[in-house]
């Protein structure tokens, strides 16, 4: 049978340099790494990682705590492109994924109390934040590790990867009043989503500093599905008085709304013009091609985990919370065509 002390032997390392590699340890050189790794495959050893945990209290896994209802998570890509990120992270770093999510708002807690009492995880990840979220007080009730992927406003001392979103917002406002619309509307997420009320606050911003009303029936609420934009459009298009554009809160919700307005036999950007939220790939590829603000949606994951994985090793964070830059990126859908003519 292989030993550690084997492999320390044949690469001229000690013993403890060979458990660091295994455990993926920072300091441990990129050329130590490989050459141990290589010898490690050679041999056909395989660490006995139960044992190790045991001996080191840690599990080498993290905890990521989807939002409910998780097969509506799978049907938005904004979540994917958000785990990719996630997931590239803690493979780099040797740690595995454990997903897990609730059935109800009562089981939510004792979902995360599983895992954290039970040491099944080293740290957890929160993929959305909601205002007065009971997860996050028991977290840190709990001192244990976790990142926030969004801005908590209770705690402003927890670990956050987030958008300024309010900006954001403000500025896909901003670009919509500089085309010449002066009947703005906004079509926003769940309520209790710190997300809707932050993107909220940089549209009415917008509208407030040019002098633009924010008319509170052209405001919709609903969830991050195209069902939901569709649905929207045949309320926002039943009014006596209606927008001209309107801002989206997320890239799916608008691939809603402007199936729904097609229907309602309006035109994008011709009769109404749209802007999104994260820039997914198929942003391009509607028709016409949707403007959209990129957040950075890949980074927002990946950077989460590094922050997570620096508290877990016991390492002072480098800033908190992490500010993700955004950028508008301009197609089709939110150009006026009389501008464009002149």
């Amino acid at each position: 049978m292989v030993t550690i002390k084997d492999i320390a032997k044949l690469a001229g390392v000690s013993p403890s340099t060979v458990s660091r590699v295994v455990s993926n340890h920072p300091r441990i050189s990129i050329e130590t790494s490989r050459k141990v790794k290589k010898i490690m495959e050679e041999l056909g050893y395989h660490p006995n990682v139960m044992a190790k945990s045991l001996v080191s209290k840690t599990t080498h896994t993290l905890g990521i705590m989807l939002p409910r209802p998780a097969e509506e998570l799978f049907r938005n890509d904004f979540f994917g492109e958000l785990l990719r990120g996630v997931v590239t992270q803690a493979t780099r770093m040797g740690y595995d994924l454990l997903m897990t999510t609730a059935t109800s708002d009562q089981d939510e807690v004792g979902t995360i109390s599983r895992l954290v009492r039970g040491r099944r995880v080293d740290g957890i990840v929160l993929l959305s934040s909601r205002r007065d979220d009971p997860i996050i007080s028991f977290l840190q009730e709990e001192s244990f590790p976790f990142v926030l992927i969004g801005r908590s406003e209770a705690y402003a001392d927890a670990l956050m990867v987030d958008n300024n979103n309010v900006l954001a917002a403000y500025d896909a406002t901003r670009h919509l009043i500089a085309q010449g619309h002066e009947r703005i509307g906004f079509v926003s997420g769940p309520p209790n989503l710190t997300l809707s009320h932050d993107r909220l606050k940089g549209y009415e911003k917008a509208l407030a500093e040019s002098g633009l009303a924010a008319r509170p029936d052209w405001i919709v609420e609903g969830e991050f599905l195209q069902e939901s934009g569709f649905r929207a459009m045949s309320f926002v298009m039943g009014l006596p008085e209606r927008p001209t554009a309107l801002v989206v809160i997320d890239d799916n919700v608008a691939f809603g709304v402007m199936r729904g307005l097609s229907e309602l036999g309006y035109r994008v950007p011709g009769d109404i013009c749209v802007v999104g939220f994260n820039n997914i790939p198929l942003a391009e590829l509607a028709s016409p091609p949707l403007s959209s603000i990129d957040i950075g949606t890949y980074q927002l994951g990946y950077t989460a985990v590094q922050a997570l994985l620096r508290r877990v090793q016991g390492e002072p964070s480098l800033q908190n919370p992490v500010i993700i830059p955004h950028r508008l990126v301009v197609r089709d859908s939110s150009i006026n065509p009389a501008l464009k003519r002149s």
